[in-house]
């Protein structure tokens, strides 16, 4: 079968609007290369589910394969070399057995130092419920900025905001932080209440334009 003719140059400016240094996101921006369009064009799907990991966890191509796929072990230590002359030694110490709402905790060395993570274990069973993610690249979607919890919702269902008006507050880091519309509508759904744990990214606000 023939494929539809696919313009180049348009949909390059399209990822880049998507996910590159125009998206807006700059902690979470890429570089657009020729070879991402041609993935883009052959399996577009598979592209955005790469991208969308590539911008929660960052470029992993620093991993060798096996550690990759299977992960460490208490007491490994791994060079990971980040560029010429820029070495990190990471040594895991612990992995905690997973809380009710299935997180495990894991204590490692980076250079030396002790560090500590927490990590959500998707096979272990939690008592929580999963929330809502917000849609990437839909405007009136509007997700969680950082992990927090809900102190006050300032609009309701139905209400008419405009672009900065508040939308909810909340406390992330022991600081109080205000989330504004991003847009302006009309308000289709408050999700969160306050006293809410959320994680980044989470949907808190759905505003029709």
């Amino acid at each position: 079968a023939d494929l539809e003719p696919y313009n180049f140059e348009t949909n390059k400016q399209m990822l880049e609007e998507k996910w590159g240094t125009q998206s807006g996101n700059k902690d979470h921006s890429h570089k657009i290369r020729d070879i991402d369009v041609m993935s883009h064009a052959m399996y577009p799907n598979v592209f955005d589910e790469f991208m969308e990991h590539l911008s929660e966890y960052g470029k992993l191509s620093y991993l060798d394969t096996r550690t990759f796929l299977e992960g460490m072990t208490v007491g490994q230590e791994l060079n990971v070399e980040l560029e010429p002359g820029k070495q990190l030694v990471i040594k895991l110490i612990g992995v905690s057995s997973p809380d009710k709402d299935g997180i495990v905790n894991l204590q490692f060395e980076l250079n030396g130092q002790p560090r500590m993570a927490h990590v959500k274990d998707k096979s272990a069973g939690a008592t929580t419920t999963e929330r809502p993610k917000a849609l990437k690249g839909v405007e009136g979607s509007v997700g969680a900025p950082m992990p927090g919890v809900v102190l006050e919702t300032k609009v309701s269902k139905g209400d008419k905001v405009k672009t900065g008006d508040p939308l909810v507050s909340l406390s992330a880091m022991k600081m109080e932080t205000m989330v504004s519309a991003p847009v302006s509508g009309v308000v289709g759904r408050v999700v969160v209440t306050a006293g809410d744990q959320i994680e980044s990214g989470d949907l808190i606000v759905e505003i029709e334009e």
